[in-house]
Formats: C-alpha cells, sequence, structure tokens
C-alpha cells in the first residue's frame, strides 16, 4: 500500500513542471505532462530506498528453507530471520542518530569537490598558457609562470592575499561559499609545511594532485586538453551540493530538539511500547477480521489485503499527500523518505515481532504468497528509487499497478495453486 497507491499519489499531487531533469518548486503549468511534469528528491532519499531493499534480507531467509522444498530447520531459519532483522533494527535505529553527522560530511566533501574543480576550471583559461597537456598531466611551465605571478613581491611564498587574487572571478555562490573561504581550503589542501605560506614546490605538487584527482574522475576520456571534462565535473558537483543541500535537514533538527536525551529516550520507549501493542493485540486482530468477516460475509482476503492496510496505512497516507501537495524538493523528500522509512520499520520492526511469535509458540511459518509479493514490490520500487531522484509523471503508473497486480498474485497463489 505505501509504495503503491500512496507512492503514486504522492507522484501526482506533488508533479512540478521539469527542466533540465529537476522539478521547478512551486511551478505546475504543464498539466498531466507523463514526461514534462514530476517530483524531485534530495540524494538521501535515494539512500533510504537502498536501505528499504536491504530489509527484505529477513524475508529471504525466513523463506529459504521453502525455497530449497525443505521441511527441516524451518524453526531454525524463523530463529536467524528474528536475529538479523533485530541487527539490522538496532543498526538502522544507529543509522538515524547519526546520520546528520554523515550529511554534513557528505556535504564538505562535496564542496571541496567543487572548489577544486572550480579552481582548475579557473586557472585554465589563464592567458600565460595551457593548464594540461593532451594526456591530461599538468604543464609544469604554466603553473610555475602562474606562481611568479602571482608572488607579487617575489619573496618565493604564496601568501593567502596573493592566493586570493588567483580565485577573484570563481563561481562560488552555488554552494554558499565566499572567496576567503575558497583560499582557506586550497592553503589547507596545498600547505603541508602549515606555516600558512605555499612555496613553488607546494604549489606544483598540489595542483598536480588536483590534475590526478579530477582525471580520476572523468573515464572515459581521450583527449584531456580540451578541459572540457572540468565543466562537467563543476557542474555535477554542483548539481550534487544542491541535492545535498536541499535535504540538509541538521538545523531544523537542531532548532526542534531541545533535549536530545530525553528525546532519545522518548523514542526508545514508544519503541518498545509499540512493539508490546503489537505483540499483545497480534491475535485478536486476527479473531475480530475472522468474525467481521463471518457476520457480514465479506472474504477474509478482501478485510485482509484491502480494507486493514488501507486503515494501518491512513496516517501516513494523509501526511505523505498533504506534504507532497506543497509541490517542493524539500518536502517531496521528507515524503518519499517517510515512506521508505514506513516500510523498512515495517520489514523490521513488524517482522521480527511476528517472527518472535511464531518461534516462541512453535508456528509454522506458512507465508510465501506474502513473502513473494513484499519481495518483489520492494525491490521493484526500491530499485528503481535508488538509482534516480527525478520522477516524472508516468512513474505513478508503475506504482498503481503493482498494487492489483499483488492482490492479483497472492489471490492466485492461495487461493488456486494451494500455497497457503
Amino acid at each position: 500500500m505505501l509504495l503503491t497507491v500512496i507512492w503514486g499519489s504522492c507522484i501526482i499531487v506533488g508533479k512540478c513542471d521539469l527542466h533540465n531533469s529537476v522539478a521547478m518548486d512551486k511551478q505546475d503549468t504543464k498539466g498531466f505532462s507523463l514526461k514534462g511534469s514530476g517530483v524531485s528528491t534530495d540524494l538521501w532519499t535515494k539512500y533510504a530506498a537502498r536501505i528499504m531493499v536491504f530489509s527484505v534480507i529477513p524475508f529471504i531467509i525466513v523463506q529459504l528453507p521453502q525455497i530449497l522444498n525443505s521441511t527441516s530447520g524451518r524453526h531454525l531459519a524463523v530463529l536467524i530471520s528474528l536475529i538479523v532483522s533485530l541487527i539490522l533494527l538496532i543498526a538502522y535505529c544507529i543509522y538515524q542518530v547519526v546520520q546528520p553527522w554523515i550529511q554534513r560530511r557528505r556535504l564538505a566533501y562535496v564542496e571541496d569537490k567543487h572548489v577544486f574543480f572550480g579552481f582548475l576550471r579557473h586557472i585554465r583559461t589563464h592567458p600565460l598558457g595551457r593548464l594540461l597537456t593532451d594526456d591530461g598531466k599538468l604543464d609544469k611551465d604554466f603553473a610555475e609562470k602562474l606562481f611568479t605571478t602571482l608572488d607579487e613581491n617575489g619573496d618565493g611564498y604564496l601568501n593567502a592575499a596573493e592566493l586570493k587574487a588567483l580565485v577573484v572571478g570563481m563561481q562560488f555562490e552555488e554552494i554558499d561559499l565566499n572567496e576567503d573561504g575558497a583560499v582557506d581550503r586550497i592553503m589547507k589542501d596545498f600547505d603541508s609545511s602549515n606555516d600558512c605560506l605555499l612555496e613553488l614546490p607546494e604549489f606544483l605538487d598540489g595542483i598536480s594532485k588536483w590534475v590526478s584527482r579530477a582525471r580520476s574522475s572523468a573515464s572515459g576520456i581521450k583527449n584531456f586538453g580540451t578541459g572540457k571534462f572540468l565543466d562537467d565535473a563543476h557542474h555535477q558537483t554542483t548539481q550534487e551540493h544542491a541535492q545535498l543541500k536541499s535535504g540538509d535537514q541538521t538545523d531544523e533538527v537542531t532548532e526542534g530538539v531541545g533535549n536530545p536525551k530525553l528525546t532519545t529516550l522518548k523514542a526508545v520507549l514508544l519503541l518498545v511500547l509499540g512493539t508490546i501493542i503489537a505483540g499483545a493485540f497480534a491475535d485478536p486482530l486476527v479473531d475480530a477480521v475472522d468474525n467481521f468477516s463471518d457476520a457480514t460475509g465479506i472474504p477474509t482476503f478482501f478485510i485482509s489485503f484491502i480494507a486493514l492496510p488501507l486503515a494501518t496505512n491512513s496516517s501516513e497516507a494523509v501526511s505523505a499527500i498533504i506534504f507532497a501537495s506543497r509541490k517542493k524538493q524539500r518536502t517531496a523528500s521528507l515524503t518519499f523518505s517517510e515512506l521508505y522509512g514506513a516500510v523498512t520499520m515495517n520489514n523490521l520492526l513488524c517482522l521480527s515481532v511476528f517472527l518472535a511469535i511464531v518461534y516462541i509458540r512453535g508456528l509454522t511459518w506458512d507465508f510465501s504468497s506474502e513473502v513473494l509479493v513484499i519481495l518483489i514490490v520492494c525491490f521493484v520500487m526500491g530499485t528503481f528509487a535508488s538509482f534516480r531522484t527525478t520522477f516524472p509523471l508516468w512513474t505513478f503508473s508503475l506504482a498503481l499497478l503493482l498494487y492489483p497486480f499483488s492482490l492479483a498474485l497472492v489471490y492466485v497463489l492461495d487461493y488456486i495453486f494451494g500455497w497457503s
């Protein structure tokens, strides 16, 4: 339900005009253009989708005896799957705690890449000559002339003020970095002696190192002399920074958390309480479904696979659609991250409770068709969302079609082929 009906609905209500494969915030003038409108998310949403794909590992483990057509080892498979799901749950919770730190580190790394690509791109256009030879190596004669030109007082060193004269005119507005900040990053990378002065060998070594990094990022380029790969790499890092920055919620998190320890304790207690509630009401819920089916004559299949998912996911559906309707990349990222996170928790926390009941009470694991549907939907949607950040409007049809396909598959496998 989360990855099909709700996911597809969020694409429809959150669509904006696409420009250069990126959705423009608050612009929705192209109507229901299947390729001209859509939704864009940040890079962290891609990572959330990948984590969701890995969260199905316990389902595969518990299903191995059935896959191998073995009657022995089923109880052991349940236990192993339970342990793996608990480990993955703990790891996922830890990841949620340290994610802001990871996000800041990744953002700083991309900013460094942006600076060195911008620096090489800038000095490439210097009138003294060519920065690179045809095989992509640094032209040392050019670099030595550049050093001499920048060394205004002729003392054989470049200080911060002289280095700043080189970076004047470089475009750093895209990453909210000024010229002083760029000089600090260059000095930090070039100044091996840590004396805040650059000698000629340090200047040459620093540029050579940056040129090597730039070459390694440009696979398949035969003629490096033109330097076009620097323009492409600079443009790519600018886009990557924008995507990371749009998902940077560290300021919001800091402002919203008054007492981090108290908030963490509250979150842990809510997880424990939710686990207890899920375990305590599992049996009564099944009995209620059976009794309701008998009293109304409605098939249990309809109640279990259509009515209950709508009821249990209603809060996620409402909040996701409201967020998506704001038609901004930031809110779209939050929306889809929330959906992927909810599926991950279903695959880990809820499955852990279910597996614990099955193992403790010695029940038989006989849910092959349901597991198959979960694997198909999570793999298809998770893989699809793991390698792109922009979803044209046509992608909603893929998600919506998976829902009736899933229902039909479970029905056919259980009631016609007798899997369950």
